[in-house]
């Protein structure tokens, strides 16, 4: 493999699994199962590139308006890969840790359990994170943030005004995004982690998610590393 230069910090938008089910004659419900086990494998890739802090938009906070039996089959989805054995052993044996971010109250109960539980088991690890954004939409972010600052500065709190603002956002563990891939040809962020995407190198693939392969992300990688990151300078 050539030398590259790898972000510290990636977020995957994996755009296309509904599009990729219809074209195969399949169910709404394979795509998606086909789509997460396509992440599993891309979080290895990542481990293997040495990138250790890794972000998938899992759950938008505008995908709760899809038809209920389609937001309720990705739930089970979830579900069952948070009980997996399999996938919670893979996370210790590489020391991964798990981070759900979101407005949480979006999800049913049982589901927010598994996730918990899996997050808390996995809370000592620090060198290696998966940030699984579920229930999230970049404006409720900024507007959470710009309430709970509004709060402290009624409260005649003393606070560096943007530092509390950074620090107060439902993504605050998240670093600053150095690249943010998106899948199925969609050249769009949606409103994606605007504060952190604010320098982010952007790259758009045609493939769709399921279809996604290593030889992709490599070309992303090789992209990025191409680049000359200025930032504004």
């Amino acid at each position: 493999m050539e030398t590259w230069r790898v972000p510290k910090a990636l977020a995957i938008i994996p755009d296309g699994n509904r599009r990729w089910a219809r074209s195969h004659r399949l169910s709404i419900l394979n795509g998606y199962s086909i789509g997460v086990k396509k992440f599993i494998e891309f979080g290895e890739w990542c481990k293997d590139y040495g990138i250790n802090n890794v972000t998938v938009w899992a759950f938008s906070s505008d995908n709760v308006s899809r038809p209920s039996e389609e937001v309720n089959a990705l739930f089970s989805i979830y579900k069952k890969v948070a009980n997996d054995d399999d996938i919670r052993n893979m996370l210790h044996r590489n020391k991964t840790k798990l981070s759900i971010i979101g407005e949480r109250r979006l999800l049913p109960k049982d589901l927010l359990k598994s996730l918990h539980k899996l997050e808390t088991e996995t809370s000592m690890y620090k060198d290696r994170v998966i940030n699984m954004l579920m229930g999230y939409g970049g404006r409720e972010d900024l507007l959470y943030a710009a309430k709970r600052t509004a709060r402290a500065i009624a409260k005649n709190k003393r606070i560096k005004f943007e530092q509390y603002f950074r620090d107060s956002l439902l993504s605050n563990s998240i670093p600053n995004l150095d690249l943010i891939i998106r899948t199925s040809g969609e050249m769009r962020l949606s409103g994606f982690m605007p504060w952190q995407a604010n320098h982010s190198e952007l790259y758009f693939s045609d493939k769709l998610w399921p279809d996604f392969a290593k030889s992709d992300l490599d070309s992303a990688l090789k992209d990025y590393s191409s680049r000359n990151r200025r930032f504004g300078k």
